[in-house]
C-alpha cells in the first residue's frame, strides 16, 4: 500500500496537468499532421518558406542572446547578493523582485519611452552633445534583446542567489587554505557547484524569451518579428488555425530540442546533474 500512496496523492494534479495542459498540446500537434495535404505538408510549406524559416531563425538567435546575457547579469549579480550582509542582502532581493511587481506589458512600454526617438536616451544623448540627430533604436532587435533581458534577468536572480548561498563556506575556505587563488576558487568550486542553478535560469529565460509576444510585438513589431508574434498573426489576423498550430508544434520541438541539449552540456560540466 505504502509503494501506491505517492501515486494516490499525486495523481489529481497528474490529472489537472494532463487534461489543461498535455492534451491541449497533442490536439495541437496532431491537426497538424491531419491535412488534405498529407502529414507534412504544413511542415513542409512552413520550411520552405524563406520568410517563416528567417522569423524562426531569428527567434533563436534572440533567445540565445538574452539567455547568455542574462546568465552573465545574474550570475555576478546574485553571487554579490548571496555574499552580503543580511540585512542588505535584504535590501537587494527586494530591488531584484520590484520590477516583477509590474506586468510584461507595462515593463516593455517602459522601454519605448526610453528608446524613442523622442526618449529619454535620445534625448539625453542629444543634450550631451554625443549626437546630431537621434538614433533609430526602436523596432530593432537590439531593441527586443534589451528589453527582454530586463524582463527576465530577475527570475535569472532569484534561481542562482538559492544556488550560490548553498554551496558550504567551508569549501570556498578550503579552496584559499590549499593556496588557490580566487580566480581558481571561483572557476573550480563555485561555478562547478552552481551549474544546476545556471542550466535552471537558462531554461527559464530561454523559454520565455522563446514564447515571448508582448515584447517583440511592441519594440520590434513588423521588422523584428518573431514566432510568438508570428504565430498570433496566423491565428487572429489571418484565421490560419492549421498554420498556427504549426508554429506551435515547431516551437514545443525546438524548446525541448534546446532543454535537452542544456541538461547535456549541465551533466558534461557537472557529473552531479547527471
Amino acid at each position: 500500500m505504502k509503494r501506491f500512496a505517492g501515486w494516490t496523492q499525486a495523481s489529481p494534479a497528474t490529472l489537472l496537468v494532463v487534461v489543461f495542459l498535455v492534451l491541449p498540446v497533442l490536439a495541437t500537434i496532431v491537426t497538424t499532421f491531419t491535412t488534405p495535404g498529407g502529414p507534412f505538408a504544413t511542415y513542409a510549406a512552413f520550411f520552405g518558406s524563406g520568410f517563416r524559416r528567417a522569423v524562426l531563425f531569428r527567434t533563436i538567435q534572440v533567445s540565445l542572446a538574452v539567455t547568455v546575457i542574462a546568465l552573465v547579469i545574474g550570475f555576478l549579480t546574485a553571487y554579490v547578493v548571496s555574499r552580503a550582509p543580511g540585512w542588505l542582502k535584504s535590501i537587494l532581493i527586494i530591488a531584484a523582485v520590484f520590477p516583477l511587481l509590474t506586468g510584461v506589458v507595462v515593463r516593455s512600454f517602459a522601454w519605448l519611452i526610453i528608446l524613442g526617438k523622442n526618449g529619454i536616451l535620445n534625448s539625453t544623448l542629444i543634450s550631451l552633445g554625443l549626437i546630431t540627430e537621434p538614433f533609430q533604436m526602436l523596432y530593432t532587435q537590439g531593441a527586443v534583446i534589451v528589453a527582454m533581458v530586463y524582463l527576465f534577468v530577475p527570475l535569472m536572480i532569484l534561481t542562482l542567489v538559492g544556488v550560490l548561498e548553498s554551496i558550504p563556506d567551508d569549501l570556498i575556505q578550503a579552496s584559499s587554505s590549499l593556496g588557490a587563488k580566487p580566480s581558481a576558487t571561483f572557476m573550480q568550486v563555485t561555478l562547478p557547484l552552481a551549474v544546476p542553478g545556471l542550466i535552471v535560469g537558462a531554461v527559464l529565460v530561454f523559454t520565455g524569451s522563446f514564447t515571448s509576444y508582448a515584447t517583440p510585438q511592441l519594440l520590434g513589431g513588423e521588422q523584428v518579428m518573431m514566432m510568438g508574434t508570428l504565430m498570433y498573426q496566423q491565428a487572429m489576423v489571418t484565421f490560419d488555425w492549421v498554420a498556427a498550430s504549426t508554429i506551435a508544434a515547431v516551437m514545443v520541438v525546438i524548446t525541448i530540442a534546446i532543454v535537452a541539449a542544456m541538461n547535456a552540456m549541465a551533466r558534461r560540466l557537472n557529473p552531479m546533474t547527471a
